[in-house]
């Protein structure tokens, strides 16, 4: 196990850990990306809350202002159909409100079908390549000026282990996070010395969520983590601990 893999998943963050950061998380109404989106806020983040369906973001808004925490932001996108132009936009709206950004957490995909790919739908795999890889590209590329402007930013992609070692029937997902793992690869080596931008991806492993349930739906969900149980890594990579912590791909969960 890597000093850095070892760090985070031993990692407690502070308080006030994120204090002044701005990060914005994909996917944040539900699962992973709603419990990430929370424990920023109650770390100190203003998170910015960017997801397809506006009554999910609502609701994680309403538990962070709960909380007494900064207040968010929403932003209601739909990755499936969003294009280019709709992330410059974003980007533009978000430099308009608070002038850089610190993170990205790209949280949000899509598991499309557990199929042969002799019988792989045409329209499915331009779906979940499109959600998973395409869109995390053009939000990417379009925030990569707000990041810059940050002191110490971080991204982090969302990996699987079916996006290290190939898995028969997992199709566009598993080919997706392959994908995922050279996107992070090419940039974390472009921006290495060039700009204060940190990029990793993390894999969350076993994970009770609704994707979960959907590709094993014979499984006994209370046997696995809630998504709170596996944050320690995710707040490590996307906060000042991971400082110095480029180009690798961790592991929330032990394997």
């Amino acid at each position: 196990m890597s000093t850095a893999q070892t760090n985070a998943m031993n990692y407690q963050c502070p308080a006030d850990a994120f204090k002044d950061r701005i990060i914005l998380v994909t996917g944040a109404g539900e699962g992973i990306g709603r419990a990430a989106a929370l424990a920023l806020a109650k770390h100190g983040a203003t998170v910015v809350l960017l997801g397809r369906t506006p009554a999910k973001l609502e609701a994680v808004y309403d538990e962070i202002k709960a909380m007494g925490a900064p207040e968010p932001a929403m932003a209601p996108v739909n990755l499936e159909v969003a294009r280019p132009a709709d992330f410059e936009e974003l980007a533009g709206l978000l430099g308009d409100t608070f002038g850089r950004l610190d993170g990205i957490l790209h949280n949000a995909s899509v598991l499309g079908e557990i199929t042969p790919l002799d019988q792989y739908g045409y329209s499915t795999w331009d779906s979940v390549l499109q959600v998973n890889l395409n869109a995390a590209f053009y939000l990417t590329r379009s925030l990569l000026p707000l990041l810059k402007d940050s002191a110490d930013a971080s991204i982090l992609f969302t990996t699987s282990s079916v996006g290290r070692k190939g898995r028969a029937f997992w199709g566009a997902y598993a080919v997706s996070k392959f994908a995922t793992e050279g996107l992070m690869q090419v940039l974390a080596d472009e921006l290495e010395n060039v700009a204060p931008i940190r990029v990793n991806c993390i894999n969350p492993g076993a994970t009770a969520t609704r994707m979960r349930a959907m590709a094993y739906p014979a499984e006994d969900a209370t046997t696995l983590k809630r998504p709170e149980d596996i944050l320690a890594p995710y707040l490590f990579l996307l906060g000042p601990a991971g400082h110095g912590v480029n180009g690798q791909s961790l592991d929330a969960q032990p394997r």
